[in-house]
């Protein structure tokens, strides 16, 4: 992986594969650069240069105290500065908000791929403490606690479904991410009643999500998509509960870069 160097001194590792025009993932919650492997093949294949980096706290990617949702806007201009400035952009999840803030922001961006944004328009929002305890578990060293409680509290999980993760093989590598539910969650409570600015960006919009997936993100990818003007919502049947299929995701990317 190489190394993009964030405005705070930050070091962002990203990686690249392929060759055409650039298309930079950003990803959701609790995942890393090699969690979007399988979409950047796919654009790959599809003739894009495919860029995959690890947000701050995460993977390979430094971090900061404190960090605050300005800083990871600043993390995406630098990923996609050091990749040469033109880039379209693919968010999934809080990676979606992301890369809208940062569009709304002057980041560069040619066009923006949003997938199934999990912005609440200020309905059943998640408590306003809810950062801070998390912050609390990380620092006293419960990581298993802050993921549990990001889990049910920030994402909106069934109880039952965060019982299976924790009794998973997969929840041991979530434990690294813990401070990340602390950005995460800061970054989309900020931004999850979406400002003018938000709304008002210049870019081709395209916003995605499938067929079937959580409540919430049908209600926010069709409510976001009515209020951008111009934005084009496309529900993609091959992505399944939240989960982004590379081959269609990288066909509605083609379609409309071509």
């Amino acid at each position: 992986m190489r190394t993009a160097t964030s405005a705070d001194g930050t070091p962002i590792a990203y990686e690249e594969t392929g060759d055409g025009p650039t298309v930079v993932i950003v990803n959701g919650a609790m995942s890393t650069a090699a969690d979007a492997a399988g979409l950047a093949e796919a654009l790959a294949d599809a003739g894009f240069r495919a860029v995959t980096w690890d947000r701050r706290a995460r993977g390979s990617s430094g971090d900061a105290r404190g960090s605050t949702p300005d800083r990871e806007v600043e993390d995406l201009a630098a990923v996609i500065d050091a990749v040469g400035g033109d880039a379209a952009v693919l968010g999934h999840s809080s990676g979606a908000v992301l890369a809208l803030v940062a569009a709304s922001r002057g980041v560069p961006v040619r066009a923006l791929f949003l997938s199934e944004p999990p912005l609440r328009f200020g309905v059943d929002e998640p408590a306003d403490d809810l950062a801070d305890r998390l912050q609390r578990d990380v620092d006293q060293g419960r990581f298993d606690d802050a993921i549990v409680t990001f889990q049910l509290e920030g994402v909106g999980l069934p109880r039952d479904m965060v019982e299976g993760i924790r009794a998973s093989g997969q929840f041991a590598a979530l434990l690294p991410l813990a401070q990340s539910t602390v950005y995460d969650t800061n970054l989309v409570r900020e931004a999850s009643v979406p400002t003018d600015a938000m709304l008002g960006v210049t870019v081709p919009v395209t916003v995605l999500r499938g067929e079937q997936t959580f409540p919430i993100l049908l209600t926010a990818a069709d409510r976001l998509t009515g209020a951008m003007d111009g934005a084009e919502l496309v529900v993609v049947p091959e992505s399944v509960m939240h989960r982004p299929d590379p081959v269609a995701t990288a066909r509605v990317i083609q379609e409309r870069l071509a």
